[in-house]
C-alpha cells in the first residue's frame, strides 16, 4: 500500500535503531537500548526522530517494529506460569522429547528443560489416528475435571494440544469451550491453531512456548500500543515475524512464537532488498550488533525459509528465516579460560556499560575496544564521554595481554582473530553445510559492527565481494519499511504422493486462501495487493525430514503433480547430493504464504562527487601486526564512483567500514560501499 511517512524501529542489544521514510528521503539514528523496558526504548526513538528528522508523529501511517521481547523471554526463562492439556498417556512428550542429543558424544547431555513443570500438565481421555478417525471420543466428564483442575492452578496461560489434531481440531475445540465453561480465565493456545503439523514432541512445545509467551507479549505490546498513540502516531502497529514479513500486533500477540527472529529476520530482509537493487540476488549476509552476530543465506533474492530452527536449548517448527546466531559482537567480552585460551563471548557489555571505550563504567576488553586499539575506529563518534586510550589499553593489558604474555597490540589482535573465527564458522553453517558454495555469492555485511569484520572474512571464505549499504548501522530497522505482510499457513496431511488427487488438493489450498483472502482484506489490502504462494513439503517413504516444493499457479492436474514430484528429486540432489526418482514419495505438509505487498520506499541515489574526495585525516592503523598510515574517509561525502584501495577506514554515522590492506573499494550507484578482498 502507499504511504506518506513510514517509521521502522528496531530494538536491538545495545542500540535501538530508527528509519524514517517520507518524501524527502530517509533519515535514521540510533538511540540506546533500555534493556529493563525496550518499550521506553522505542518511544526514545520516536522522540528522537522527532527532533533529529523532522518527524511529525501525526503524520505516520505506517509503523512497523522489530522485537527481541519474544526471544529474551524464552531464552531467559521469564514467561508467563502455564498449563498444558494433553491426549492421556502424552503428559510427558513434552519432557521426553527426541532422541536427538546436541553432541552425539557427549554421554551426559541434557534435554531442553520443559516449558510447562510436571505438576501443571494434565491428560484427557481422547483419541484420533493419524488420518483423524476418531479411536476414542473426548471424555467430556474427564474434560470438566480436567478444566476445574486447570481453573485451580492459577495460572495465567493454557496450551492445549491432542494428539492428531491437525488432521481433525474438534477435540481441541471442545477442550477449549469446557475450560472457559469451568471459569478459566487464561490465555489459551491450542496446537491446531499454533502448529497444525505432525510430529508430537515439536507441536506439543510450539504450543506451550505460545502459551507462555502470550502475556508477556500481550503486556509488551499493550504498553507499546498505548505509548506509540499518546505520541500521537495514528498508524496501527505492525510487527516483525521470524518468517521475515510483518503482521498486525493483534496477530503477533495472539502467535508470539512466531516472533522469536523478529529482529534478524527484519535485518535478512532489508539485506534482500539492498543487494537485489544494487544487482546481487544470491548472497550471505552478516548483522554484527553489540551483543551477536547473526548470519543468513538470500537465494534468488528471497531469504531461506525454514521449520527446522532452534531458539536456545528449544526446537520451534515455526517458519523462520534460517538465521544463525552466536555470541559475537562489537560489545562481546574478551577473556582467558582456566586453560590459558583467549575467548571472545558469548557474554556482552551490552547497553549498559557497554565497551570501555564509551564511558559508560565499563571495565571488561570488547571487541569494540580492540578496534580502538587498533586503530580502525573513533570512539568519540558514539559518546561524547568515550573513556580516553589509555584506560582500554589498560584493562586490555591486565585482563588479556599479560595472562597471554602478548603485547597490548598483539591481545587486541587476538581478539579480533578469535571473533573473525567465530563467525567464519558460522558463515559456513548457512553456507557450506547447507550445500552452497561461498564463492558464488556476495556478503552484505550491516550492523553497527558488522562493516569492520567483513572484508577480512570474505577473504578468508573465498567470497568474491563484500556490499555494505548505506544505511548499514540501521538495516534491519530499513527492513521493517519494505517487508510485505506474511502470513504462513502449514497443515499436515502424511499421504502417498501418487494418492494424493489434485482436485482434493486444490480444493484444500483454495479453502487456505479464501481464509487469508478476508484476513488480507479486513487490513486494508485491495486484490491486486495479494499474493498466495502455495507449497507443498515432500519426503521419501521412510525419511524423518522432508523438503518445501513450490506449486505451480493454477488448477493442479496429475501432469502438474508428476512435475512437482520431479523438482523434489532435483532439489534432494542439490541439498543433499543424492536424489532416488524410484523411491515412492509422501506429502507431509501442504503450506500456504499470504502476502500483502507494500510498496518500498525509495532508496536514495548517493549524492554526485567528482572523483575520489582526499580522506578526511589520517592514522596508524594495525593490520595482522602491522602498522600502517591509513587514510580515514567520510561516508557521506563519498558518492557513486568514488574508488579506494586498502588499507582505508570509512567512517559514517551508524557504522564504520574497514578497507584491509590488499582490497579495493568503490562505491555504487545506491551509495552502498562494493569491496573486492
Amino acid at each position: 500500500m502507499e504511504t506518506d511517512t513510514r517509521v521502522g524501529v528496531d530494538v536491538g542489544g545495545t542500540f535501538t535503531d530508527v528509519v524514517v521514510a517520507d518524501a524527502d528521503g530517509l533519515a535514521t539514528l540510533k538511540v540506546p537500548s533500555t534493556p529493563d523496558a525496550p518499550d521506553r526504548g522505542v518511544l526514545d526513538g520516536v522522540d528522537a526522530a522527532g527532533e533529529a528528522a523532522d518527524l511529525d508523529p501525526a503524520a505516520v501511517d505506517f509503523f512497523a517494529h522489530g522485537t527481541t521481547v519474544a526471544t529474551n523471554a524464552l531464552l531467559e526463562r521469564e514467561w508467563a506460569e502455564t498449563a498444558l492439556v494433553t491426549t492421556e498417556g502424552f503428559r510427558d512428550a513434552v519432557e521426553i522429547g527426541r532422541q536427538t542429543r546436541p553432541d552425539l558424544y557427549d554421554l551426559g547431555a541434557e534435554k531442553p528443560s520443559p516449558v510447562v513443570d510436571r505438576d501443571r500438565r494434565f491428560e484427557v481421555p481422547e483419541r484420533l489416528d493419524h488420518r483423524g478417525e476418531v479411536v476414542e471420543p473426548l471424555d467430556t466428564d474427564a474434560a470438566r475435571e480436567v478444566a476445574r483442575a486447570v481453573a485451580d492452578a492459577d495460572v495465567e496461560s493454557v496450551a492445549v494440544a491432542f494428539l492428531f489434531a491437525f488432521e481433525d481440531d474438534a477435540h481441541e475445540r471442545r477442550m477449549a469451550t469446557l475450560l472457559r465453561e469451568a471459569g478459566v480465565d487464561a490465555e489459551l493456545s491450542l496446537s491446531s491453531d499454533v502448529l497444525p503439523e505432525i510430529r508430537e514432541y515439536e507441536r506439543t512445545l510450539a504450543t506451550t512456548i505460545n502459551a507462555a509467551l502470550k502475556p508477556v507479549m500481550n503486556r509488551y505490546l499493550g504498553r507499546l500500543e498505548d505509548g506509540i498513540a499518546s505520541a500521537g502516531v495514528p498508524a496501527a502497529m505492525q510487527v516483525m515475524q521470524s518468517n521475515g514479513g510483518v503482521a498486525s500486533a493483534a496477530a503477533a500477540r495472539e502467535r508470539p512464537v512466531n516472533t522469536l527472529l523478529s529482529g534478524p529476520a527484519a535485518g535478512v530482509r532489508g539485506a534482500a532488498h539492498v543487494a537485489g537493487v544494487a544487482g546481487f540476488e544470491d548472497v550471505l549476509t552478516m548483522d554484527m550488533g553489540g551483543t551477536s552476530c547473526d548470519v543468513s543465506l538470500v537465494r534468488d533474492g528471497d531469504p531461506v525459509v525454514s521449520t527446522e530452527g532452534t531458539v536456545g536449548e528449544y526446537p520451534v517448527n515455526v517458519p523462520m528465516v534460517d538465521v544463525h546466531t552466536i555470541g559475537a559482537g562489537g560489545g562481546s567480552v574478551a577473556w582467558v579460560d582456566e586453560g590459558g585460551s583467549l575467548r571472545v563471548g558469548p557474554r556482552s557489555a551490552g547497553a549498559d556499560p557497554g565497551p570501555i571505550c564509551y564511558g559508560r563504567g565499563g571495565t571488561e576488553p570488547t571487541v569494540t575496544d580492540a578496534h580502538l586499539l587498533l586503530g580502525r575506529i573513533d570512539p568519540g563518534a558514539f559518546f561524547e564521554e568515550s573513556a580516553d586510550e589509555a584506560t582500554v589499553r589498560e584493562a586490555v593489558r591486565e585482563r588479556v595481554a599479560d595472562p597471554l604474555d602478548l603485547s597490548v597490540t598483539a591481545a587486541a589482535q587476538g581478539i579480533l582473530d578469535v571473533a573473525n573465527a567465530n563467525m567464519e564458522r558460522a558463515l559456513r553453517v548457512v553456507s557450506v553445510e547447507r550445500g552452497h558454495d561461498p564463492r558464488d555469492f556476495s556478503l552484505v555485511a550491516y550492523g553497527g559492527a558488522g562493516p569492520l569484520h567483513a572484508a577480512e572474512l570474505a577473504a578468508e571464505l573465498d567470497v568474491p565481494r563484500v556490499v555494505v549499504p548505506r544505511s548499514a548501522g540501521v538495516l534491519s530497522a530499513l527492513g521493517l519499511l519494505i517487508s510485505d505482510v506474511v502470513y504462513e499457513d502449514g497443515v499436515s496431511a502424511v499421504r502417498p504422493w501418487s494418492e494424493v488427487d489434485p482436485a482434493n488438493l486444490t480444493e484444500r489450498f483454495e479453502s487456505l486462501i479464501a481464509e487469508r483472502r478476508d484476513h488480507l482484506a479486513d487490513e486494508g489490502y485491495p486484490p491486486e495487493r495479494r499474493r498466495f504462494e502455495r507449497a507443498v513439503d515432500l519426503r521419501y517413504r521412510g525419511q524423518s525430514f522432508d523438503l518445501r516444493v513450490p506449486l505451480p499457479d493454477g488448477p493442479l492436474d496429475d501432469d502438474a503433480l508428476a512435475a512437482v514430484a520431479d523438482r523434489f528429486h532435483e532439489r534432494h540432489e542439490r541439498r543433499y547430493g543424492h536424489a532416488s526418482p524410484g523411491e515412492p514419495v509422501e506429502l507431509v505438509t501442504l503450506r500456504l504464504r499470504s502476502r500483502g505487498v507494500v510498496d518500498p520506499p525509495a532508496l536514495a541515489m548517493a549524492d554526485e562527487v567528482a572523483g575520489t574526495p582526499a580522506p578526511r585525516t589520517t592514522r596508524t592503523a594495525s593490520f595482522d601486526g602491522e602498522r600502517h598510515d591509513t587514510p580515514v574517509y567520510d561516508r557521506g561525502a563519498l558518492g557513486p564512483g568514488a574508488e579506494l584501495d586498502g588499507p582505508a577506514v570509512i567512517e559514517g554515522t551508524e557504522s564504520t567500514v574497514v578497507v584491509p590492506p590488499g582490497a579495493a573499494a568503490s562505491v555504487d550507484d545506491m551509495g552502498n560501499v562494493v569491496i573486492e578482498p
